[in-house]
């Protein structure tokens, strides 16, 4: 029989502790009553318990919040539909590299396969999004098991892990003595690698001697956080960078080598070209978009990544930052006149940067009504300053943003990442504004993208959270519209595509916060000033032209 004496603690408590252990000071969570035995810990521990009106938002909020923190986002939901809603999040956390934990609540064991409430075989589901995905079977074992899951997030390029937690083990109290909680910074290892030291001398080595090379930051150097690192590269080198996902803002813009609109001039014509954290996907055309006659080098913290859809003629595996140090470590000494050669390399991509602005200038001014979308993010552009946060949501608006708008400075820019999930802005900024309550958010919504988690604008005004957003609203899915009419006609473009006129300003107000609409060009700025200096959540309704597309939009592969 058990001792009476003896300290015990429940598997709600064991969790809460091993949460505090890896550094989390808040969950996201939508309340059930398989889980609040953990809120219930989580209050003992000092940690915050945030709650949204959607599992999505929770998931998408500790994914965004792991961004921008460096350290894993945890969110919490009940069983069933709970953990159901919760699978978007994960997964975009999944093709984001983002480490996450989702927890799951569960029927009890001892009502295993009775059919209980909410009872789905969420290990099954959760197993190919995830880089581990377990049940709890003991309550002894509750701690040991979250940092098992923690751990497991860093296994390689960093993703989500799924715990799932039976109701009655987590309700259930076990003696202290029987359950392992691990301390703090004592269950697992760096994995911080500066890549094979043969392969570092190479790559310095064709650096040096590079004439006209180039290099791609992408999202992993902001992972790592080797940003200091990817700057002494390029500049120390003179290679002309370009940078995509959360690389963006490596480098600020003005820099002598940032560079934007020539990347795929740079990329047919350069003779060496480094890809940073960025895989063959289909923001890369598979690969294909890199001229067949350069060196190509691909730098990953995954194995797998690395020479993936593309061959390539080296490969390093490891933290973008270290590699990054270690090449320009080796290559001092041996530059001798070769940067300096590249003068006249970096003026033919700064002409080309030129010439890609012109063409879209007239629209980047443009006096229109409807906005032209190019004028509305120019304007967004002009808006940020040092501190702001961007955060893009949206399909086709977003994908004109993409070109535009440049983050002042590191860290700055969030997006849902490969997957292309709709509905990631006011998750993130929820994370961005609790993660970063010093900096300012602005977020640029597509109207459609608003519509999938904008109810959590509440949760915003009820946490006090203020920022900056917009809303392009055309009344349409346009990014699918533009496709439906290149297929099969205009008179068949409108099907299963289009929204009605939503005064999302309105919406805000309604809940609280501040709302204005615009149609005039000239008044989106003034606007944007006026959402700042309210103090509140904001949304400001921009009507766009719905006949505008961006480049990106027409020319995506899936149209061809």
């Amino acid at each position: 029989m058990p001792d009476d004496t003896q300290d015990v603690i429940s598997g709600g408590h064991l969790v809460a502790k091993a949460l505090k252990a890896e550094g989390v000071d808040r969950i996201y969570t939508l309340c059930g009553g398989h889980i609040i035995d953990i809120y219930d810990g989580c209050v003992d521990e000092g940690i915050e318990v945030v709650d949204v009106r959607h599992e999505q938002v929770a998931a998408h909020a500790a994914d965004g919040y792991a961004r921008l923190t460096g350290k894993p986002g945890c969110a919490v939901v009940t069983a069933g539909p709970g953990t159901t809603d919760a699978v978007t999040g994960v997964a975009n956390a999944f093709r984001a590299e983002s480490p996450m934990l989702l927890i799951g609540g569960q029927g009890a064991l001892t009502q295993h396969k009775m059919g209980s409430l909410q009872d789905l075989p969420h290990v099954d589901m959760m197993t190919p999004i995830t880089k581990f995905a377990a049940a709890v079977p003991d309550t002894a074992r509750a701690a040991d098991m979250v940092s098992m899951a923690f751990r497991e997030c860093y296994h390689g390029a960093p993703g989500p892990s799924f715990l799932e937690i039976p109701r009655d083990v987590l309700d259930a109290k076990v003696p202290v003595s029987r359950a392992r909680v691990p301390k703090s910074g004592s269950y697992r290892a760096s994995t911080r690698s500066a890549g094979d030291p043969e392969a570092i001398e190479k790559l310095a080595d064709l650096l040096v001697h590079a004439e006209k090379p180039a290099i791609l930051l992408g999202s992993q150097v902001w992972t790592t956080r080797g940003t200091e690192a990817a700057i002494d590269l390029v500049r120390t080198l003179n290679i002309p960078a370009y940078m995509n996902g959360a690389g963006r803002g490596t480098l600020p813009p003005g820099d002598p080598h940032h560079f934007q609109l020539s990347r795929r001039y740079a990329f047919s014509h350069a003779d060496v070209i480094v890809v940073v954290g960025t895989p063959f996907d289909f923001r890369m055309g598979y690969g294909k978009r890199l001229s067949p006659d350069a060196t190509v080098v691909q730098i990953d913290l995954d194995y797998r990544t690395v020479g993936k859809n593309r061959d390539i003629d080296l490969g390093i595996v490891g933290d973008a930052g270290l590699v990054l140090k270690s090449v320009a470590e080796a290559a001092s000494g041996r530059i001798n006149g070769g940067a300096a050669k590249r003068k006249e390399w970096l003026d033919e991509l700064r002409a080309a940067e030129q010439t890609a602005l012109e063409k879209r200038l007239p629209s980047l001014r443009s006096d229109a009504s409807p906005i032209h979308p190019y004028r509305l993010v120019s304007e967004i552009n002009d808006f940020l300053t040092e501190d702001s946060v961007y955060i893009g949501d949206g399909g086709d608006i977003v994908t004109f943003s993409g070109q535009v708008v440049q983050p002042k400075s590191p860290g700055h820019w969030m997006d849902p990442g490969p997957l292309g999930t709709l509905g990631v802005g006011v998750p993130f900024v929820l994370a961005a504004k609790q993660a970063r309550p010093d900096k300012e958010v602005v977020a640029l919504f597509g109207d459609g993208a608003f519509s999938l988690t904008g109810w959590d604008f509440e949760t915003l005004v009820r946490y006090d959270l203020p920022f900056v957003g917009i809303v392009g609203n055309n009344s349409s899915m346009n990014q699918i519209r533009y496709g439906q009419a290149q297929k099969y006609g205009l008179e068949r473009e409108r099907v299963g595509n289009t929204l009605g006129d939503v005064h999302y300003d309105k919406f805000a107000q309604m809940l609280g916060g501040y709302g204005e609409e615009v149609r005039d060009p000239a008044d989106i700025g003034p606007a944007l000033r006026r959402a700042r200096e309210s103090g509140k959540p904001s949304l400001i309704n921009v009507w766009v032209d719905p006949d505008a597309y961006a480049p990106g939009t027409m020319n995506q592969t899936m149209y061809k």
